[in-house]
């Protein structure tokens, strides 16, 4: 099943040396629903600085992946307490980064929800920075009808 959705995205980001940066996002996207887990989609955008990739929110009971496809490419697990490697790929070159979920939420459904993802960054084996993602999801509302 797939529905057409309205997703808004809140992310906040603190990196060790500099200002907390926030960013507030409301963009188009699907949401399908698959044996045991929900996905949510959505182009990025000019505004997200990532044009020419898809964003994927894979939820399952125990755990979200955030899969970027596109200009930018990267696979990060989220599974409160445990810490997950990845490689995040840019235009301008690569680097292994380590995910560590601090506290992870959803209530998302296919009638829509939340999400929260709270969560530490390594790079180099070295905390960076702690990064804060809040996803509210709704249906699209139909087009009327004639």
């Amino acid at each position: 099943m797939e529905k057409d959705v309205i997703i808004s995205i809140q992310g906040k980001q603190l990196y060790e040396g500099s200002e907390q940066d926030s960013m507030e996002l409301v963009t188009e996207g699907k949401l399908v629903q698959g044996d045991d887990y929900l996905r949510l989609s959505y182009e990025e955008s000019e505004l997200t600085g990532m044009v020419g990739t898809t964003t994927l929110f894979q939820v399952e009971p125990s755990r979200i992946t955030l899969l970027r496809i596109g200009s930018v490419s990267s696979e990060m697990v989220f599974e409160q307490g445990k810490r997950h490697t990845s490689l995040y790929n840019t235009p301008y070159g690569s680097m292994e980064v380590g995910i560590k979920a601090r506290k992870l939420n959803s209530s998302l459904t296919m009638q829509g929800g939340k999400l929260e993802i709270d969560y530490d960054i390594e790079i180099d084996h070295r905390l960076a920075g702690q990064n804060l993602f809040r996803i509210d999801v709704r249906e699209a509302e139909s087009a009327p009808t004639c």
